[in-house]
Order: C-alpha cells, then structure tokens, then sequence
C-alpha cells in the first residue's frame, strides 16, 4: 500500500495524541492554529477596541464565507456565515414566500436531522402541507419515491443531502432536476457533506444549501454557512432580521428598513467574532489537503471498516456503495448504547444514535491501524462483559 501522505497532518490537530479520534462527524478535531486565531482576535480587541470593527470584523461573515465558498463550488459573495443552523434556518424560511395556496406542499424525509424539520414546521403558514417521505429501511430513502412526491403542488424540497444517521448521499441533481421541472426550490442540509465529498453547488443549480464548519471542516461549533444561489437573493424577504442587512446600518432609520441587494441582506444582529475566527484554521486545512484526496482516502476506510464489521458479524447501517456513502459508517454490534459508551471511556471517541447504532467516522488524519482498533475494542467489550457497566443513565448521549 503507497504512504499515506495525509497522516503529515495529525501534527496539527492536538487531541490526535491522546485518543482515537473517530468522531469528525459530530465535531472535528481542532486544528492546533486555533489558538493562534483566538489570539490573534483577542489582540485584536484589546488594542483597538471599538476600532476593531474597522479591522475586519464588520466583513468577516462575508470572508469567512468566501473562504468556505470554493470547498462547495460556489462563487464569491454567495455565503454568508451566521452562528447556526436553526438561525439560518429561520432567517431562509422566514424570508420564502408560502402565500400561493396552490402551491401548499413542502416534501422531506423521515431521516432528516430533527432540528431542520422543528424550524421548517414552524415558520410554515397553515395552509403548508408536510409529505414526509419515508426510510424503508434505515439507511436510505427511496430515490423513485421522493421524486415522484415533488409535483405541481410542490413550493419547497427540504431535505439532508447526506444522511446523518446512516452517511447515504441523496441523488442531489435528480432531486434539483424534478424540484425545478415542477417550479419547485430546494434547500439541502450539507452539515455531513462540505468537507468529506465533494460538491459544486454551481454546477447542481441548487436554490439554497446550509452546512456547518464543525463536523468535517473542523471548525467548531457557531459557524454555519448560508448559500443563496445569486437570482434567488432579492426574492427573499427575511423576517429574522437586524441592522446589518440596512442598506446604511449606521443611519440608525428607525422608520424605514432598506434591504440590502447582496449577501447581507441575510444578515441579522452583531455576529460572534470570536467563532469567525476560530472557523478558520480548519477551513484552510481542509483547502490545502483538498476535499479530493479526502474523498478517497475516506472511500478506502470506511470500505475497511464495513469488512471488518461483516468479519465480526456486525450489522451495518450504512450504504455498501461507496457512490451513495459519505464519511461514516454505522455499526450496530449487540448491546450497542451500552459498548459505544465503553468505547468511549477507553478513548476511543465514537458516538451512537438511536435507530442506528455506533457511527464511526474516520477523516484525513485518521491512520488505518486505528479503524482496526476501533472495531477489535467492540470485540473485547462484548467479549470480556464490559459493557455492562453502561447499562444505566441513557440521558443525553453523544
């Protein structure tokens, strides 16, 4: 087998030389620069105080956006980031237009990440249809059925681009082509793709896309990122709001609210700099090894990690095709809550989700020795009854 030239990256990420760290799909692993950014922000802050906001910050959203824009094909000035996916979320929804009574439907899936569908549900007037299309088997959803509910009734298709308890990848394009076709939109959730597969949402011709930098991107939490694809912008009429979308912020008008034309126009109130800051580190990283060589690398892992859960007799979770799979793989072995917490007082960091099983997500700097680790621990935990020591206290898990 050729070197693995990515491991020249584990350097750089400081928790890689405590634990094994298979968990980049809920949180990844913080790039040592992180506290050169934080510091650099704090400098910042303490040298020029309210000047600050002259330095830099008052564009950073914007910047930060341009930074993530390449690693999803999207042009510049087309992302903007804000501090969650549920704001984000009610900044898109509440700015649609849903007073076509005609057009009263909105399709998504059952697998879908719970918050997305709770901000979706409540933004939507009661005249708004939810078809929820439905997994037949907990791992994917059936292509043929959720294109044939996007119909002439369809306003929106909401749905996760890659799944999040099972890692499928949706038939993006095809679901683009059909919403289109029909005079639909579509918003996909990319939280479990930007970073880990490739996408170019130019070239998908997809309406809005709403990812976040700290699974795969190794960002951290408070930096989720917004694309509005260019001619969609002005259509947009946000309700959650603030003093950064006013054509003139600083004129402090309180009789008149001027929407910006651009970018911002999404904007809302002061933005967390601090997280703007430690976002970037991760995004360069990933810019530099590229989302290509990631790709493989992670085709080859997760590959390994489906044989060895086959070896073991272990179900799998997760799509066998590598083309429908992205960086996780889902492992239900028996008795499944309780050896994911094992695993997890042993340093092997790992996270398990109800109607799933233990999710496993090797990234870029992951060596193969440690997916073989990984999957040997369960072995053991079953083997020696360690398991049961977790048989308790299932509160909140991750």
């Amino acid at each position: 087998m050729p070197e693995d030239t990515l491991l020249q990256w584990r350097d750089e990420f400081p928790i890689l030389s405590t634990c094994n760290y298979l968990i980049s799909n809920s949180l990844g692993a913080m790039p040592r620069k992180v506290y050169d950014s934080l510091k650099f922000y704090a400098d910042t802050w303490a040298e020029h105080g309210v000047s600050s906001w002259g330095k830099g910050w008052f564009e950073m959203p914007q910047m930060v956006g341009n930074k993530i824009a390449p690693l999803m094909g999207a042009a510049e000035n087309t992302v903007l980031v804000h501090q969650n996916a549920s704001i984000a979320n009610s900044i898109l929804f509440g700015g649609m237009d849903f007073s076509d009574t005609k057009r009263n439907k909105v399709v998504i899936t059952d697998m879908d990440f719970p918050s997305d569908i709770y901000v979706l549900r409540r933004w939507l007037p009661e005249h708004m249809q939810v078809h929820v299309v439905k997994t037949k088997d907990g791992i994917s959803i059936d292509a043929d059925e959720l294109l044939d509910a996007i119909d002439e009734n369809t306003r929106l298709v909401s749905v996760s681009h890659v799944l999040f308890r099972s890692a499928y990848i949706m038939p993006a394009q095809e679901i683009v082509e059909k919403a289109h076709s029909v005079g639909a939109e579509v918003v996909f959730n990319g939280y479990h793709s930007i970073g880990v597969i490739p996408v170019d949402v130019t070239a998908m011709n997809v309406d809005y896309y709403i990812g976040g930098v700290l699974k795969w991107l190794c960002g951290g939490p408070g930096g989720v990122f917004m694309y509005v694809r260019p001619d969609k912008l002005t259509s947009l009429d946000p309700k959650v709001t603030g003093w950064f979308a006013h054509k003139t912020p600083f004129a402090f008008d309180t009789e008149h609210f001027d929407l910006r034309e651009d970018a911002y126009r999404l904007m809302n109130g002061t933005p967390g700099i601090a997280s703007l800051h430690a976002i970037q580190p991760g995004v360069d990283i990933i810019a530099e090894v590229g989302v290509d060589a990631i790709r493989e690398k992670s085709i080859r892992q997760t590959n390994m990690l489906i044989d060895l859960a086959d070896e073991k007799g272990y179900e799998v979770v997760s799509p066998r095709d590598s083309e429908r799979r992205g960086g996780t793989v889902t492992v239900n072995p028996p008795n499944a809550y309780e050896v994911s917490r094992e695993l997890i007082a042993r340093d092997i960091k790992i996270d398990y989700r109800e109607n799933a099983g233990i999710r496993i997500a090797p990234h870029f700097y992951t060596t193969d020795d440690e997916v073989r680790q990984a999957m040997d621990a369960i072995d053991e935990i079953l083997g020696d009854g360690s398991w049961k020591l977790h048989t308790q206290n299932r509160d909140f898990v991750t």
